[in-house]
C-alpha cells in the first residue's frame, strides 16, 4: 500500500521491502530471548506482583518492538547491507536489555535503561536518514520522539529505584503521546506503508510468543516427569496449537486485510490502535498462559494458586479480547464477530472458578476442551460466513 507524501522521490532498494528481510528474522533471536527471560519470573513465582512485574516490563518491550517495527516499515530505499547494520546494532542494544530482564526491577535496572535508550539511538539513526531533509518540521519530531526520550532512558540509568521507574514510564507516554499528536497527518507523511511487512512482523511475534510457551511446556515436563504430567503436557499442547490455529488460519489474514482498510481510509489511528496498542494484550494472555499451564505441568494434582489460575483462564480471555476489538475495528460484521467473540470470552471466563477449586490438571482439560470446541466453531462460521 501507498500512500503519496509531499516531495519525496521513491528510492531503488536490493531488497522486497513488502517482506520481512532475514536479517529482520535473525534480530528476532534476541527477542526470543528477551520474552524468555521476561517470562522466567511466571514460572517460577507463582504471586500476583511477579505478574503485574512482567505485564509493566513487556509492555516497554513490546513498544519497542512497535517503534523498530513501524520505523522500518517506512524505510525507502534501505538496503539489504544498511538494513543488517541496523539490525545487528539494534540487537547488541535488545541484547543488553534480555540480560538485564530477570533483575530489571533490582540490581540491572540500569543494563536494563541503556539497552532501551541504545535502540532509541538506532530509531533515530534510521529517521534521521528517513526525513531528516523534508523540513524543519520533520526533524523537530524525531529529535522529539526518540532523540528526548533516549536522553529520558539514559538520564534513568543514573538514578536510584524507584525514580528510574518514573523515569521509563514519562519516556514512553512521551511517546505515545507524540505517535497519537502525530497521527492525523501519519499516512500523509509516510510514502509508503507496507502492510504486509507489518502482517509478516507480527505474525513473527506472535510465533515467538507460542514458541516460548511451547518451551515452557517442554521444560515443565522435563523437570516433572510423570505419566500425569505427561498428560496435562499433551493438553497445554492442544491448547497452544488452538491459539495458533485461530491465529494463522484467520488473525494474520484479517490483520493484513484489515490494514489495507484502514490505509485506503486514511484512519491512521485505526492502524495506530490495532498494530501497536491492542496486540499487547493478546501476547501478554498468550505469556500469562505459558506460565500456568508450566505450573499445571508441574504439579497437576494441586489446586492452582490464584494468579495462576486467573492466568489460565484470563490469558486466554485477553487473547480472544484483543481479536475481537481488532476485528470490530477492521470493520469487520459486528454480528459475525460477536458470533464467536462471545462463547469465546464467557467460556474460558468460567473455567477460572473451577481452577480455583479442583486439580490443575483437570482445569487444563476444561480448557483444552473448550478451545478445542472454539476453534470447530471458528471453522463452521468461516465455511458458511457470508460478506
Amino acid at each position: 500500500m501507498r500512500a503519496q507524501s509531499g516531495g519525496t522521490a521513491q528510492q531503488q532498494s536490493d531488497r522486497d521491502e513488502s517482506r520481512a528481510d532475514w536479517m529482520e528474522l535473525f534480530f528476532d533471536l534476541v527477542f526470543v530471548a528477551l520474552i524468555g527471560q521476561l517470562s522466567t519470573g511466571l514460572r517460577e513465582h507463582t504471586s500476583f506482583g511477579a505478574a503485574l512485574v512482567f505485564l509493566a516490563l513487556f509492555a516497554s518491550v513490546w513498544w519497542s518492538w512497535v517503534n523498530l517495527t513501524y520505523t522500518i516499515n517506512v524505510q525507502l530505499g534501505l538496503s539489504r547491507r544498511a538494513l543488517a547494520g541496523y539490525m545487528l546494532t539494534a540487537m547488541a542494544a535488545v541484547g543488553a536489555v534480555a540480560i538485564a530482564a530477570p533483575e530489571a526491577v533490582g540490581d540491572r535496572a540500569w543494563l536494563f535503561a541503556l539497552g532501551n535508550a541504545g535502540l532509541r539511538c538506532v530509531m533515530l539513526a534510521l529517521w534521521a536518514r528517513r526525513t531528516w531533509a523534508v523540513s524543519a518540521g520533520s526533524r523537530a519530531r524525531i529529535l522529539a520522539y526518540n532523540g528526548a526520550t533516549a536522553l529520558l532512558w539514559f538520564a534513568s540509568a543514573l538514578v536510584p529505584a524507584p525514580a528510574c521507574y518514573a523515569l521509563w514510564a514519562v519516556a514512553i507516554l512521551c511517546e505515545i503521546a507524540l505517535l497519537l499528536a502525530s497521527a492525523p497527518g501519519m499516512l500523509s507523511r509516510v510514502q509508503t506503508f507496507r502492510v504486509e511487512h507489518l502482517a509478516d512482523r507480527f505474525g513473527t511475534l506472535v510465533i515467538i510468543a507460542l514458541g516460548e510457551s511451547v518451551l515452557a511446556i517442554v521444560v515443565a515436563l522435563s523437570a516433572a516427569f510423570t505419566a500425569q504430567a505427561a498428560i496435562v503436557a499433551g493438553l497445554s499442547l492442544v491448547i497452544a496449537a488452538c491459539l495458533a490455529w485461530v491465529m494463522f488460519m484467520y488473525g494474520i489474514d484479517s490483520m493484513r486485510s484489515g490494514l489495507e482498510r484502514l490505509v485506503a481510509a486514511g484512519d491512521s489511528k485505526g492502524i495506530i490502535g490495532t498494530f501497536a496498542f491492542l496486540p499487547y494484550f493478546l501476547v501478554a494472555g498468550v505469556m500469562l498462559l505459558s506460565g500456568a499451564l508450566a505450573i499445571a505441568i508441574r504439579e497437576p494434582q494441586q489446586v492452582l494458586p490464584a494468579v495462576s489460575a486467573l492466568s489460565l483462564s484470563g490469558g486466554i480471555v485477553l487473547f480472544y479480547a484483543a481479536n475481537t476489538l481488532i476485528g470490530l475495528r477492521y470493520g469487520l460484521r459486528r454480528r459475525f464477530v460477536l458470533a464467536w467473540a462471545v462463547p469465546s470470552l464467557l467460556l474460558p471466563l468460567a473455567v477460572l472458578p473451577l481452577a480455583l477449586g479442583v486439580a490443575a490438571g483437570w482445569a487444563v482439560a476444561a480448557m483444552a476442551a473448550i478451545l478445542v470446541g472454539l476453534v470447530i466453531q471458528a471453522e463452521w462460521l468461516g465455511r458458511h460466513r457470508t460478506e
